[in-house]
């Protein structure tokens, strides 16, 4: 960001009023299994993040990347990269936290069993696991369950 903007309007002195208290925002959206999704949900889920003023650490980093992991994986391993199988994503948010569910329609995973540390030294050439191990390490909590597909749910907190 440039001097002389600010980051929720763009002009020093025009700045967007505080989120009022008690607001909660909900977005839910399904999009193919195309990674080309991934980029322009990412950028509706950190106007979100913005919105209700997070530390731009979160809305710029912590968020995008733990979301992108997801997704990637929602896409390219839960659907096989299908374009004919959905990932639907929820997100609700208010000024204590983001929470953030990424459902795919396949059959599920140990996430256990995929969250490898990649510096230890049997993993260094391994491909997978990456992802659930950012994911852990940039947000709050990491949850998995199988409802109508699989879900992933990503939460953070203000602090």
């Amino acid at each position: 960001m440039s001097p002389g903007t600010d980051r929720r309007r763009g002009v020093v002195g025009q700045s967007a009023p505080e989120p009022p208290a008690g607001l909660q925002l909900r977005m839910s959206i399904e999009v193919p299994s195309d990674v080309r999704y991934i980029e322009p949900i990412i950028g509706l889920v950190q106007y979100e993040c913005r919105l209700l003023d997070f530390p731009s650490r979160y809305c710029a980093l912590n968020v995008p990347v733990a979301l992108s992991e997801a997704l990637s994986n929602a896409i390219l391993r839960g659907n096989d990269d299908d374009p004919k199988r959905a990932v639907n994503v929820r997100v609700s948010a208010t000024s204590e936290s983001i929470v953030i569910e990424v459902q795919d329609e396949g059959d599920g995973f140990d996430l256990e069993a995929s969250t490898h540390d990649p510096a230890d030294p049997a993993n260094l050439e391994r491909e997978d696991g990456r992802g659930v191990f950012l994911m852990r390490a940039l947000m709050d909590s990491v949850e998995q369950f199988d409802g109508d597909g699989n879900v992933v749910r990503l939460t953070i907190g203000r602090s």
